[in-house]
């Protein structure tokens, strides 16, 4: 297994370098499997999101099922991403959550299931995020 950072990830999801995004595609094409951290997917939904290529949230949702899809990708834990991209998906319609907090709401549930304890919720002042549940206010 191989793991790529953020820009590998982008070059590889946009296609927007003559160099670069060829290189990006025959890495994930040569059948190893390749790790995306939870940090590398924030930073690229972020960056998709972002100022300079103002991704909607429809067309992040739909990179993200494309990337489950592809067969030599994994990620640092699937199901809280699965998760976290269904609760950024089925939000409310007007909340503007993160992809990034549904992820930090996931990774904190799962973890305290991996540790045997029982998850309270998790606090935040963020009031879109609140909106899920298992958020409290502080």
């Amino acid at each position: 297994m191989i793991a790529i950072d953020t820009n590998v990830l982008l070059r590889y999801l946009l296609q927007d370098d003559r160099d670069q995004s060829p290189k990006t595609t025959k890495l994930l094409a040569d059948r190893e499997k390749v790790l995306i951290t939870d940090v590398v997917l924030v930073k690229t939904v972020w960056t998709l999101r972002g100022k300079k290529y103002k991704l909607a949230k429809a067309d992040v949702i739909t990179v993200l099922h494309q990337l489950f899809q592809e067969p030599t990708i994994v990620f640092e834990d699937n199901q809280s991403v699965w998760n976290a991209l269904h609760d950024y998906q089925t939000a409310a319609t007007g909340n503007d959550v993160d992809f990034a907090d549904t992820l930090i709401l996931e990774k904190a549930q799962y973890d305290t299931d991996m540790k045997a304890e029982s998850f309270n919720g998790l606090y935040t002042f963020d009031v879109d995020l609140q909106q899920l549940d298992q958020t409290k206010k502080p």
